[in-house]
């Protein structure tokens, strides 16, 4: 039987692979481990501003609504104020929210602070004379007859663009922008009509934050908690 002896070229090369494995291989390991490491941070980053993103775009959680922190109202970006529920006896009637440019924790601040929204996040259905009914009677509750008749005309244009919504269905978004001496009514982001007069905007907005508000805890929560 034949046998291959290793000649001292092979056990030199043998020798020179072992050592330069013993040195190589911790320097590749070091490697890995960083480019590991860095895959996981990577992954970190990237979670963190998901939740971030996510977080911005939904401040608050008020009864299920998820209210944006910012709106963009006539190409101003306005910041959340505050939110609460509307409740009428045992109902849950909708979340109301307030957004202005800059955070206001009066109502003489807010009625000088343009453009502003109030919005409405629907908690049931609601037809559109119980709308109205609603709103007129905030506005006789914070007005005087002599203010209430001098609004008179913008009054019935708010009746006649709320009487179009027809029945607005629980999940329904009603929003109400102050721009300039405008107000502007829309549903579900669609605007639905424009009604002119400073006074009648201002009128309308003490419906929630006035000295008689539809409900003291939701001015309160409107106004920040002040």
């Amino acid at each position: 039987m034949l046998r291959c002896e290793q000649t001292p070229l092979r056990l030199t090369f043998a020798r020179l692979t072992l050592a330069f494995a013993e040195v190589m291989l911790p320097s590749i390991a070091i490697v890995l481990v960083a480019v590991i490491e860095r895959v996981m941070m990577m992954r970190v980053i990237v979670s963190i501003a998901a939740l971030a993103v996510a977080t911005s775009a939904a401040a608050i959680d008020v009864e299920g609504v998820k209210l944006d922190d910012k709106a963009s109202v006539a190409g101003h970006e306005l910041v959340l104020n505050g939110a609460g529920v509307r409740k009428r006896a045992i109902f849950k009637v909708y979340v109301g929210s307030l957004y202005l440019p800059a955070k206001a924790q009066t109502t003489a601040d807010v009625l000088a602070k343009n453009p502003r929204r109030i919005q409405l996040n629907l908690l049931r259905n609601l037809s559109s004379d119980q709308l109205i009914d609603a709103l007129m009677d905030g506005l006789k509750q914070n007005l005087s007859p002599a203010e209430l008749q001098a609004i008179a005309v913008q009054t019935g244009e708010m009746a006649a663009i709320m009487k179009a919504f027809g029945q607005a269905k629980e999940g329904s978004v009603v929003t109400i922008d102050f721009v300039d001496t405008s107000t502007k009514i829309g549903l579900d982001g669609s605007e639905r009509g424009t009604i002119d007069g400073a006074a009648f905007s201002d009128a309308l907005t003490r419906i929630w934050v006035g000295e008689h508000p539809a409900q003291a805890d939701l001015k309160k929560a409107l106004l920040g908690g002040a």
